[in-house]
């Protein structure tokens, strides 16, 4: 058996790559474990030092590393360099702060001492997908590796030179042997992974059916588990919006990525008042983005990772225009790239409940437009959804758009005035079906260790 990495310009096949077998798989594991014991015990110094340089190196980097992502999966060049620094970012920042994240919380009791210690788990499993072959993975790996744990990584197939650098540049940094490898398998082995006694843990992103099978192996298994999944991230545009404002980050959220992104805007609830004006500036903002070749320093838009993925957004764009929904830029398969991955940076209006795009991820370059006869309504269309990982709302009033943010969108993150992004500094992911554990902050590193009570009489 084997992986393939297929550039989606062209299509044709970058690279092929053998499969593990079963017996080098288990020899990974064995590896990786043995690597944990010593590990766990190196000090938080020694941990830090390696990870800055693996933050030295991702920016030594970045141009071999940032072509390789655009040959994979079709990133601009210049989104691949800044998720490249990205990377590096949340590197330095488990380096500098690992050591107070993970810090004994003294807790008064009639004990002579009482506390709370977090220690590592141990080996932990990261299933990751393609869309951002290293921020997905860097924002697991370095709070995972800072907290003591070691880590194996299932990443998707078409992004597998990305792993494999990954890989490279962990061990070229400084840290033991083994402390991170790449399993080259299918998703189909990915279970007696999770079964095996030495993996404690398990993290992924991807879609909600991927995180339900993992869900179901890992709970049998009584496994942790972080789960990043789909989401349809409502942006409200109220009455009083900058539309200028709220058209432009509109755009740029909805077309991030190639529009591949779980966080990107996907749902735009407008209150009918603003409604015309506001689809004037959002399709002409739409309209100004180009779309072409990932290495032309002019391009907004590459194509989709692969073609299937393409074709079947496509193919949802075809269901919801049958279902009454009216497409008003875009819609079709470029002529000139249609034997490849390219997609039109589409905008579909009149979207009603009962329609799937309703209740469905659209996975690409395509925006929804939901009317709401005013601010009421459009937070409850923003709520009457299965997923919960961001929300966005516009409003010239801030107190009235954190109010909202706060205590009235259902998501993980809830941004005013602005795209729902990443940070190191801050929790990251979903509710209901968008998932369950964050990554990111201090919370993020605390999700794989023990976090163990110590009574001292």
């Amino acid at each position: 058996m084997s992986l393939q990495s297929i550039n989606p310009v062209n299509g044709k096949i970058i690279k092929t790559y053998k499969e593990d077998s079963q017996k080098e798989i288990l020899r990974k594991i064995d590896k990786v474990n043995i690597a944990w014991l010593s590990w766990k015990e190196t000090a938080f110094t020694e941990r830090s030092a390696f990870m800055k340089q693996a933050s030295t190196l991702l920016l030594q980097r970045k141009v071999p590393l940032s072509v390789l992502m655009a040959k994979e999966m079709g990133k601009p060049l210049k989104d691949a360099v800044a998720e490249i620094e990205k990377c590096a970012a949340v590197c330095d920042y488990y380096a500098d702060h690992a050591v107070d994240f993970l810090e004994d919380e003294q807790i008064a009791t009639e004990a002579s001492k009482s506390y709370v210690s977090y220690q590592p788990l141990g080996v932990v499993l990261a299933i990751m997908p393609w869309n951002f072959p290293l921020w997905q993975l860097f924002r697991f790996l370095a709070p995972a590796l800072m907290a003591g744990n070691v880590a194996l990584l299932k990443h998707a197939s078409n992004v597998t030179g990305c792993a494999l650098a990954v890989e490279a540049l962990i061990a070229d940094a400084g840290f033991p042997k083994n402390t991170f490898r790449v399993l080259l398998i299918s998703s189909k082995l990915v279970n007696k992974v999770i079964a095996h006694p030495d993996v404690k843990a398990v993290t992924l992103t991807g879609s909600t059916n991927a995180g339900q099978q993992v869900a179901k192996e890992a709970g049998f298994r009584l496994k942790k588990t972080v789960l990043e999944l789909g989401g349809s991230d409502p942006y409200l545009i109220l009455a009083d919006a900058d539309l200028e404002l709220a058209a432009t980050v509109c755009a740029q959220s909805r077309l991030i990525n190639n529009g591949q992104s779980c966080i990107a805007a996907k749902r735009f609830i407008v209150v009918r008042e603003v409604e015309k004006d506001f689809i004037r500036i959002f399709k002409s903002k739409m309209q100004e983005k180009v779309t072409g070749d990932p290495f032309d320093k002019k391009t907004d838009l590459g194509p989709m990772a692969r073609k299937d993925l393409r074709d079947e957004l496509h193919q949802q764009v075809l269901d919801n225009i049958k279902a009454g929904a009216k497409c008003i830029l875009g819609g079709k398969i470029p002529k000139f790239k249609g034997k490849h991955a390219f997609y039109e940076p589409t905008i579909l209006k009149s979207i009603k409940k009962g329609m799937p795009a309703y209740e469905e991820e659209l996975f690409g370059p395509v925006a929804l437009i939901i009317s709401a006869k005013d601010e009421a309504e459009a937070i409850k269309i923003a709520n009457d959804s299965p997923f919960g990982l961001g929300a966005a709302v516009f409003t010239k009033d801030i107190a009235r758009g954190e109010q909202i943010a706060a205590t009235m969108l259902q998501a993980g993150s809830c941004f005013v005035n602005s795209l729902v992004k990443s940070d190191p500094r801050l929790p990251f992911g979903g509710i209901n079906q968008s998932g369950y554990g964050r990554e990111l902050g201090a919370f993020g590193i605390k999700e794989f260790v023990n976090i163990k009570t110590v009574y001292v009489p």
